[in-house]
């Protein structure tokens, strides 16, 4: 049997380069949990500060407040404050920090600002500690990201390695905040990387498994909301269908209220300045009623989770949280999306617990929270593994799998896009978030190349050659000129060739008007992909193929329409349909 020489083919593209990137990975990872540390400080601060007037960086809920309707102001003012920054410091504050880091990732080339760094963990500070109804990470991965792009704007690398040490330093910033290492890698890859490699994977788990061993030393260590449900039976299968239907409904009309409001803030006859206070007073206002509903919540999502919440007090609390959480975001405040959207599904599986007594009552908020999450941010396995880091709780990963996996499933067949999304769409920029290995890596140049191409005598005179081969039966633009021994020695092409005749007649040789030392090559070994680029930034349609770059011994030729050979191989795999095995 013939045995193809393989040596040059790897499963991985990757060079040293990436114990460079390892290595800055690993001081994004610490900076990133401090970052975390200051973040979640400044949230305990301004809660203290305007909550309960004292200097403080105590962990206090904002429900035990004692302002009475005064408390409707406070939102206010931390959305003017927040306004104020926004737009005399930097707008790209704005937000919940995922869209904004995704934006600088596809069409900023991953450059972030100090700018961005320091205001917004103090903008977010003031908006959560003011009452604003948002977690910490949206604003963390926000932060962590400008961190990982500030570093890496200190070395010579390209914008491809600068994107994979922002999502490092933003997916670190999460697991400092939730110590769920493992959700924030899958986060990068289901959201942030756009891309499977080696290249940005090693460094993002490096960053995260770093800022997983620091967080003990700066915040509480264990799961954020221990946890501990009974194994599960066939009856579960149902219910988690049920669920995670459910989820992927409460998905899409939140997405889709969000948009509306945004829409709604658009038409305002005001600056988008005056915007955050505006929804802080609907956050003051639903906070007066519900004190619960105000800041992080991470007390009543544990209550939800524990089932210690009456389900009367619990749709209550969660009808208001959905409100002035919908309200406050898209106002365009500064603010996290995943805490609420944990309490908000948590509130759903207690329903859902209600009604369907029997089961473990504990589970379904587990259930319905990671599943709407996952609805939300077209995540699946993030959402699922988050949820499992969160609690600790190993005997639900097969229903958190499940229900996640039927709401991603609901949300991407009825919505067009989520809310990690939307908003960058409506900036006229758009986002495809499948990807899959590209033909062209897969193919390589002695699959597609048209062997023992035609070429032309070295020895010809020009006269000869623009006869022989680029008359009225011309069949390439340009050819390659060997010599006796098939040694490349260029590629003459005709508008080159008609030129020289022109200006110096047609009796010299075709050697002497040949530029070998600034030859572009093609090797066998290259990939159709490393091939394709070269030609499109030399503007060549034709590349020749040598054995090596020594020898120059030519092999045959690659065109632009060679490249395409492989796209159709998975043309057939995807489009074209056939029954293999057929009845009798």
């Amino acid at each position: 049997m013939h045995k193809t020489n393989s040596s040059h083919q790897r499963d991985f593209s990757l060079d040293k380069r990436i114990l460079l990137l390892c290595a800055i990975a690993v001081v994004i990872g610490v900076i990133s949990t401090v970052a975390a540390y200051v973040l979640l400080n400044a949230i305990h601060f301004f809660t203290n500060l305007f909550f309960f007037q004292t200097l403080s960086f105590a962990d206090r809920s904002p429900a035990n407040h004692t302002l009475g309707a005064w408390v409707i102001a406070l939102p206010v003012i931390g959305g003017l404050i927040a306004g104020l920054i926004a737009r005399y410091g930097s707008d790209k504050v704005r937000g919940h920090g995922i869209p904004e880091a995704i934006e600088a990732i596809l069409f900023r080339k991953s450059q972030m600002s100090p700018k961005v760094a320091v205001l917004k963990p103090l903008t977010s500070g003031i908006v959560i500690g003011s009452g604003g109804p948002f977690g910490a990470e949206g604003p963390i991965i926000m932060t962590g990201g400008a961190i990982g792009s500030l570093i890496a704007q200190n070395f010579s690398i390209s914008a491809a390695e600068r994107k994979t040490l922002l999502v490092a330093g933003a997916t670190a910033g999460m697991t400092a905040v939730f110590g769920t290492p493992v959700a924030a890698v899958l986060l990068a890859v289901e959201l942030l990387l756009f891309e499977w490699r080696p290249r940005s994977l090693l460094p993002v788990i490096l960053a995260c498994a770093v800022a997983a061993f620091c967080r003990p030393l700066l915040l509480d260590s264990g799961p954020l909301f221990p946890l501990h449900t009974a194994p599960v039976g066939m009856a579960a299968f149902g219910i988690c269908i049920v669920a995670g239907l459910l989820s992927g409904m409460l998905s899409a009309s939140m997405s889709l209220a969000l948009y509306r409001v945004e829409d709604w803030f658009g038409k305002l006859p005001v600056h988008w300045m005056w915007w955050p206070a505006i929804g802080g007073l609907v956050v003051g206002i639903g906070g007066y009623f519900q004190p619960r509903a105000l800041g992080v919540g991470y007390d009543v999502i544990s209550d939800l989770l524990n089932n210690h919440i009456a389900l009367s007090v619990a749709l209550s609390l969660l009808l208001v949280k959905a409100v002035i959480w919908v309200v406050a975001l898209g106002s365009g405040t500064s603010g996290g999306v995943l805490a609420p959207l944990l309490m908000l599904g948590a509130g759903l599986g207690a329903v859902i617990a209600h009604l369907f007594p029997g089961s473990d009552p504990t589970l379904w908020p587990l259930v319905c929270m990671a599943a709407v999450l996952a609805g939300v941010l077209g995540a699946p396995l993030t959402a699922a593994i988050f949820a499992l880091g969160l609690t600790g709780d190993f005997n639900a990963l097969l229903p958190l799998l499940l229900a996640t996996g039927v709401s991603y499933g609901f949300t991407v067949l009825l919505m067009k896009r989520s809310i990690m999304t939307e908003k960058i769409a409506r900036r006229g920029l758009h986002i495809y978030r499948e990807y899959s290995v590209d033909p062209q890596e897969r193919a390589f140049v002695s699959e597609v190349m048209t062997k023992e191409p035609m070429s032309i005598d070295a020895h010809l005179t020009l006269h000869e050659a623009a006869q022989q081969y680029f008359g009225s039966e011309q069949k390439h633009r340009s050819f390659p000129v060997v010599d006796t021994h098939g040694t490349l020695l260029g590629m003459l092409e005709r508008d080159n060739l008609l030129h020289h005749i022109a200006l110096h007649g047609g009796d010299q040789q075709l050697v002497s008007i040949l530029d070998a030392k600034h030859l572009s090559l093609a090797l066998p070994t290259e990939t159709c992909q490393v091939v394709g680029r070269r030609m499109a930034i030399q503007h060549v349609e034709r590349l020749p193929v040598v054995v090596d770059k020594e020898s120059r011994c030519l092999l045959g030729i690659i065109s632009r329409s060679d490249l395409l050979k492989p796209a159709h191989t998975v043309f057939h795999e995807e489009h074209v349909r056939e029954r293999l095995f057929r009845s009798s």
